[in-house]
C-alpha cells in the first residue's frame, strides 16, 4: 500500500480527491481581527458541490491527546474541521476502495492562529492529537453520530508523521483496528 503525505494546496485542494484545506479571509487590526468561520455560499463554491450540515460536535483536550482515526461504515459522515484555540495536528486517511488514493493519507496543522478549515468528506478515517497544552477543536457534520457504525483505525498501524511517538489515547482509540481488517467504503 502506497502512503503519500506530500501537500499540494493549489486551490485550497490537496493530493488526494476531496480533501480540502480552507483559509477564511482574516480581518485584523490593533484591535484584533474578525472572519466569516462559516459561509454557506462560499463554501459550496470551494467545494463545487452542495453539502448539507445537521451537527456541530466541540472537543477540549489536553497536550498530546490523539482522538482517532474515526469513521462511520454506514451513514458516513463528512466533516469540516477548524481549531478555535491552541494547536492540533489533523490526519484524514482515505478509506474509499474505489480511490487511487485509498490508503493514503494526509496531515495538516490547525490553530487558532493559522486560522485554516480542513474539509473531511465522507469514506475517511479521521483524527487528530493535541500539540498545544490545550486545544479546543470544533467540527461541523453532514450526517449524525451513529455509535452503532463507527469504527475506529488503530492510529499507529500506517506509517503517518504523528508529530509525537506515545499519545494519550481513549480505551476504543487503543482497541482500533489494522487498515487490513477495518470495513472500507465500497461506493
Amino acid at each position: 500500500m502506497k502512503v503519500n503525505p506530500a501537500i499540494s494546496q493549489k486551490d485550497n485542494k490537496t493530493i488526494i480527491e476531496g480533501l480540502k484545506i480552507i483559509q477564511p479571509e482574516i480581518f485584523s487590526d490593533k484591535r484584533g481581527y474578525f472572519f466569516e468561520s462559516f459561509n454557506h455560499k462560499k463554501f459550496q463554491t470551494a467545494l463545487d458541490k452542495n453539502v448539507k450540515f445537521v451537527q456541530d460536535n466541540q472537543s477540549s483536550s489536553q497536550q498530546r491527546v490523539l482522538r482517532g482515526l474515526h469513521y462511520q461504515i454506514n451513514k458516513p459522515q463528512g466533516k469540516l474541521v477548524r481549531v478555535t484555540y491552541g494547536q492540533v495536528y489533523d490526519v484524514a486517511v482515505d478509506m474509499r476502495t474505489q480511490s487511487p488514493t485509498f490508503g493514503h493519507w494526509y496531515g495538516i496543522n490547525l490553530s487558532d492562529q493559522n486560522h485554516l478549515q480542513f474539509w473531511v468528506p465522507k469514506g475517511f478515517a479521521h483524527g487528530f492529537v493535541v500539540l498545544s497544552d490545550k486545544a479546543e477543536f470544533l467540527y461541523k457534520t453532514t450526517d449524525y453520530w451513529y455509535p452503532e457504525y463507527e469504527r475506529c483505525l488503530l492510529w499507529n498501524d500506517l506509517p503517518i508523521n504523528w508529530p509525537m511517538d506515545f499519545p494519550i489515547l481513549s480505551e476504543k482509540d487503543q482497541q482500533g483496528k489494522k487498515f487490513i481488517d477495518c470495513d472500507y467504503y465500497t461506493n
